[in-house]
């Protein structure tokens, strides 16, 4: 499986350790920035344009992200953009610099992405804004996002069956993965008996079902299909960007992404095609001109043990409901029939929020590069990747070698 005339290749990847080093998100990008350069086989000097992906919590400098990486690498003449989309920045980094190759602007961009999270839970940045759902969700409702968590989880149980016990299983298998990744900020293994011992944070999840928040960066060189052939370090397979899909939800319901919520259909509201995260690689796999069958891997944004559960079914993995059966018939470990998140996911990381969709492509390229140790998929051909973030941000990227 190769790339079309109309993708772009990963030319190279980095990352800093994801942890709480107590530094500044400047500092762990341009060390990502570095070596995805390194990576690359090539110099700061030859890249035509920065994209960084923003982050609310570094002050102005986080704002312009794209600026604030060219200044820290060194002023050398490089356009640059900063893109914002909460979860799904990086993602929507990904694309304005695919967008930007294919456009011929230039031959190589830089894609670079870091946070340094506070501790304990997100809250909502930018002062108040009561025009925004998620705002009134945490001022008037008191829902913090693990509380959003354990209604979805709570969900799940009520209708399609599933039990604490497999909320548990997805921590097993992530931890056990996270373990074998030198950039995972927790690299010890998990039992499911830890797992319920853990606090009670939001029922039914408990402390090792929720992803914590984390420091961490993570870049891409990205470049045109020509200038790899010229380019390109000897004997590393290509990888190559397939799609990128940054959809919105269709005619979002109070919830946007529940697919079976009643519609007032009275008020004229057609009925959507998909739900949200469900669109998102629904609109992936069509610009791919592949579909869930080919994927060899996934790397999905598990917020929680339950949400991931969530994501096989939205990947067209499972069957809606069906999540948990996919998980209990081992299916999603590293040795199975799709394996998913590798890395080790958010549940090994945390969130670094304008790195992880980054991160993500970055273990893509490694498993299809067979560079990925001992947490290699073997034969891994073709990858894809989903988050979602607030407002109706959300992405999905698919790779193939």
């Amino acid at each position: 499986m190769s790339g079309t005339g109309e993708d772009v290749v990963v030319l190279g990847a980095g990352m800093h350790p994801w942890g709480k080093w107590g530094r500044g998100f400047v500092r762990y990008g341009t060390e990502a920035a570095r070596a995805a350069l390194a990576d690359a086989g090539l110099e700061w000097t030859d890249i035509g344009s920065v994209v960084g992906a923003d982050t609310v919590r570094g002050g102005y400098p986080g704002y312009v992200a794209g600026a604030t990486f060219a200044r820290a690498l060194g002023w050398q003449g490089a356009r640059v953009t900063s893109v914002y989309a909460a979860c799904a920045s990086g993602a929507q980094a990904i694309a304005t610099a695919r967008a930007q190759l294919l456009a011929g602007l230039t031959d190589t961009v830089l894609v670079v992405g870091a946070d340094a999270a506070p501790k304990g839970f997100f809250a909502p940045a930018g002062g108040e804004r009561p025009d925004d759902p998620d705002w009134q969700r945490f001022r008037l409702l008191g829902a913090t996002n693990p509380a959003y968590f354990g209604l979805y989880a709570r969900r799940r149980m009520a209708v399609y069956g599933d039990t604490p016990e497999d909320f548990a299983r997805v921590k097993v298998k992530n931890a056990a993965s996270g373990a074998l990744n030198p950039y995972a900020r927790y690299r010890a293994p998990v039992t499911a008996e830890e797992v319920a011992a853990s606090p009670v944070v939001a029922d039914p999840l408990r402390l090792l079902d929720i992803c914590a928040t984390s420091d961490g960066a993570a870049a891409l060189v990205l470049c045109r299909a020509e200038y790899a052939r010229r380019h390109a370090p000897a004997g590393v397979p290509s990888v190559w960007i397939r799609a990128v899909s940054t959809a919105t939800p269709e005619y979002p319901r109070t919830a946007l992404d529940l697919p079976d919520l009643a519609t007032d259909s009275a008020a004229g509201v057609p009925e959507p095609a998909r739900p949200f995260r469900a669109a998102l690689a629904h609109a992936a796999y069509e610009e791919a001109g592949l579909g869930p069958g080919d994927m060899s891997l996934a790397e999905v944004y598990d917020l929680s043990t339950a949400l991931e559960l969530e994501w096989y079914e939205d990947l067209g993995f499972a069957p809606r409901g069906e999540g948990a059966k996919l998980l209990r018939e081992g299916a999603t470990e590293r040795d199975g029939r799709i394996p998913v998140n590798p890395s080790g996911g958010l549940a090994s990381f945390g969130e670094a929020v304008p790195a992880q969709a980054i991160a993500q492509v970055c273990e893509l390229t490694w498993q299809l590069r067979g560079q990925a140790g001992d947490r290699q998929i073997a034969g891994a051909r073709a990858g894809i990747t989903a988050n979602q973030g607030l407002f109706g941000h959300g992405s999905s990227v698919i790779a193939v070698r």
